[in-house]
């Protein structure tokens, strides 16, 4: 009997051990996941500590090997949780083929949502892309060349991600100086991570020239200056109840017009996608599959709208940071049913896919939508898919890639949109027959389309 009771309080007592080193275990990765990846050769306290970052927080030559590896990937819409460690190494990228030499963020990866999870979402993103952005020709840790600031910023690398980012941790303007036009119709799609538990207010400025001027751009936010008109949208992406936080102002010859402050779904998850579509007066904006707003009187007409900045008003604590990559600027209200019916012939822009991969992101939804409609309505209708890719990569890859999204695409339509496979065939051309420049940004993310050609 001794002998069992002996027995039985050293198991307890080996139980409540284990339990008490479980339990710090827990807390550490709690905090560490809060506090966000520290720099990579910052000594810990104890051995309890290392362990855990080494499971939270990626090595390079772990990111290395992995984003090296074209058959696995990381997707473009994993979501990253993690504050930066400084990195000086280059990144090369594109949407067929990209390697990452370095990385700088840490990521917690989530499963892909399916396409029917956007079923709601209508964006349409516009045919001719004016403008792209990757920073794929800037050094880490520079500030982009194309870009000017009454502050600082630099840009980094994110494991899981094979884009480069630019990272925003102080509070000032920071302006594209490429995108100077800004059409009657256009759309803006960009990616954005954050990390941190109070972030500032990410503001996204549309300006006029204003009155009486020569039309360049200004690095000044405020609408009094030179009476401009436009739009202001704030956007605070951190977990309040159901969501985070958004607001949009706008301006008419310099003064306000309108403002609203919303919540917006956001579910904890640290990447969002961020797309504008502007037809005329009226706005769009979507977070990820939500249509947060829908505005028809937005942007006040006659004027001229050359300039797009983005502010951050108060200052970042330690830990806090947002990352803005895949920023592309588009133009023109797509005519699906025209151009298949009447001209024979559709591409789009708009069907996108993780990178070496022929899995269809979610955000695809809305040009498959279009395209399965015009077909349904043109039930005699047949067509052709053809999968194009940029020049980055190997030329049999890229080939073998275009074909599988281009059935991916045919797979799509038929078990989403309930269309007769039949009707329907599908190719690819690789790099071979591109469309524009693949020397520049702009002119490779015009050449990764998904044509439909009728028969």
């Amino acid at each position: 009997m001794k002998t069992f009771i002996f027995l039985a309080a050293l198991f307890f007592s080996c139980s409540l051990s284990a339990q008490k080193t479980s339990d710090i275990l827990k807390q550490q990765a709690g905090e560490g996941v809060k506090e966000g990846a520290l720099i990579a050769t910052q000594k810990t306290a104890d051995k309890i500590t290392d362990k855990v970052l080494d499971k939270l927080f990626s090595k390079k030559s772990k990111n290395k090997q992995t984003n090296q590896s074209s058959s696995s990937a990381v997707p473009n819409n994993t979501t990253a949780q993690a504050s930066p460690s400084v990195s000086n190494s280059s990144n090369s990228s594109s949407n067929n083929n990209s390697t990452s030499n370095s990385t700088s963020f840490s990521s917690v990866n989530t499963n892909q949502e399916p396409i029917t999870t956007y079923s709601k979402y209508d964006f349409v993103p516009g045919e001719k892309v004016l403008a792209y952005e990757d920073f794929s020709q800037d050094a880490i840790g520079e500030f982009p060349l194309k870009w000017n600031t009454n502050s600082g910023a630099e840009i980094v690398t994110a494991s899981g991600e094979t884009r480069n980012w630019l990272m925003l941790n102080k509070k000032g303007l920071f302006m594209p100086e490429f995108i100077n036009n800004l059409p009657d119709n256009f759309t803006l799609e960009f990616d954005l991570i954050y990390s941190g538990s109070n972030l500032p207010f990410l503001q996204l400025l549309f300006l006029s020239a204003g009155n009486g001027k020569d039309g360049k751009q200004v690095l000044n936010a405020d609408f009094s200056y030179n009476k401009r008109s436009g739009v202001n949208l704030g956007l605070q992406p951190i977990k309040r109840d159901n969501g985070g936080i958004s607001n949009i102002y706008n301006f008419q010859d310099g003064e306000k017009v309108m403002n609203n402050q919303i919540e917006f779904e956001n579910n904890g998850n640290s990447k969002i996608k961020v797309s504008i579509w502007r037809q005329k007066e009226r706005l769009r904006v979507y977070l990820d599959q939500n249509k947060v707003y829908d505005l028809p009187k937005a942007f006040p007409k006659g004027k001229t709208y050359n300039t797009m900045m983005y502010q951050i008003w108060s200052d970042f604590l330690p830990e806090e940071k947002y990352l803005i990559g895949n920023i592309k600027l588009a133009v023109g209200n797509p005519d699906t049913r025209n151009k298949l019916l009447t001209e024979g012939k559709f591409s789009t822009t708009g069907i996108l896919f993780d990178v070496n991969s022929a899995s269809i992101k979610p955000e695809s939804y809305g040009t498959l939508k279009e395209i399965a409609s015009v077909l349904k309505d043109n039930p005699n209708v047949k067509v052709k898919i053809v999968g194009h890719t940029d020049s980055d990569g190997n030329a049999d890859y890229n080939l073998k890639l275009s074909k599988q999204r281009a059935d991916a695409v045919k797979d799509a339509l038929t078990t989403e949109f309930g269309l007769d496979s039949s009707r329907m065939t599908s190719d690819g051309k690789g790099a071979s027959e591109p469309i524009a420049d693949n020397k520049t940004p702009e002119g490779k993310a015009q050449n990764r389309r998904v044509e439909f050609v009728k028969q």
